[in-house]
């Protein structure tokens, strides 16, 4: 097994669990501010997709160093 595709693998565990504590957080100030959950979906959907970007750069880069 090359160090890429562990690199590689920890990219894609740390966006899961980033992605889910994301989530998590969302659900948790919708819960207690119902009134602003559009507001809240629209920075969950944002910050989502940053994540996953940098993930997605990670995996990329770890790939291109093997």
């Amino acid at each position: 097994m090359s160090l890429a595709a562990i690199g590689a693998g920890i990219a894609v565990i740390g966006a899961g669990l980033g992605i889910g504590m994301i989530g998590q957080k969302a659900m948790e100030a919708i819960a207690r501010q119902p009134e602003a959950t559009n507001d809240i979906r629209t920075n969950m959907i944002i910050v989502a997709a940053l994540v996953e970007g940098v993930a997605l750069f990670a995996v990329v880069v770890a790939l291109l160093t093997a």
